[in-house]
């Protein structure tokens, strides 16, 4: 194994700038490493804090260069698969370059850009998070990553600055773990959202309903953020419903190369799509409660 990624000896090259890549940066800033960023929108990245750690750069290639780890927080793995291996950028970087790819993508991507850079003398991790902008905001995401031990290793002190890191085995282990992750998330906000139209329709205090859940075996972390939200019709996205669409849409898809069926992540599939659909991709996932509330005004 080579060195550990400490902030005192590592360059890295962060790609994507987003709801999730800002605040990941700046912890990573704040932790003392030297950052070469890249997005698509410039002036995103000029959002984060200025200073000589920082270089913000015009090209994925001149971002590479020099890295000593490069992490992708991108929206799909169509994404990633056009920034760094449709035109071959990937090969800027150095032998012996660590790639995290944080993103969301499905497990046989993760394998194919794997088996990329191992060939070309670079190592692969497949880290997906979860924990949303706040968890990206306060350090304490969820990080679940699939690839060889000893560079998980390496990458673990890079890792705690951004969260809780877990090594859940082979390449693409990470990203299954996160369409489970994902499937949890999905059905959970439809199954809070359908309780609390319950509660409303019949006259409850959401407020109180809510309060008397989390005391109980309902209690669950989306009963708590996302029940709020939802009684304050608070949609401004942590993560949005485009992409809970996109990863339960991934869940299904790699269900059904395992000759799985999954009926309950198809039912919420279907409401997201409607959701997404309505014109509505852009707001927070738990807004899949507005699909609910078209749903009941059709029928009535």
């Amino acid at each position: 194994m080579t060195k550990p990624l400490k902030a005192k000896n590592t360059t890295v090259a962060f790609l994507g700038i987003g709801l999730m890549g800002l605040p990941m940066t700046n912890n990573l800033l704040l932790a003392g490493y030297q950052l070469q960023v890249w997005n698509r929108t410039r002036k995103k990245a000029e959002a984060l804090a200025q200073d000589d750690q920082l270089k913000i750069t015009d090209s994925v290639e001149e971002a590479l260069e020099g890295a000593d780890v490069i992490i992708s927080m991108l929206e799909n793995g169509a994404v990633v698969e056009h920034v760094l291996f449709h035109r071959q950028s990937y090969l800027a970087s150095q032998e012996g370059t660590l790639f995290i790819d944080m993103s969301s993508i499905s497990p046989e991507t993760a394998i194919r850009h794997h088996d990329i850079l191992t060939e070309s003398g670079r190592y692969y991790l497949d880290a997906p998070v979860s924990g949303g902008t706040v968890g990206a905001a306060q350090a304490t995401l969820s990080i679940m990553a699939g690839g060889d031990k000893n560079q998980f290793e390496r990458a673990k002190p890079l890792f705690k600055k951004l969260g809780q890191p877990i090594h859940i085995g082979p390449v693409s282990t990470g990203q299954l773990t996160k369409l489970a992750n994902q499937a949890i998330v999905g059905i959970t906000i439809g199954a809070v959202s359908e309780a609390l139209m319950l509660a409303s329709k019949g006259g409850a205090n959401l407020k109180a309903v809510r309060k008397a859940l989390l005391g109980g075996f309902a209690n669950s972390r989306i009963l708590d953020l996302h029940g709020k939200r939802i009684i304050e019709r608070d949609f401004l996205p942590g993560a949005t419903s485009r992409v809970q669409l996109k990863d339960l849409t991934t869940v299904l898809s790699t269900s059904d190369q395992q000759n799985l069926n999954l009926p309950l992540t198809q039912l919420v599939c279907d409401q997201y799509q409607s959701l997404v659909d309505a014109g509505d991709e852009m707001l927070d996932h738990s807004a899949l409660y507005l699909q609910l509330e078209r749903l009941n005004s059709e029928q009535s």
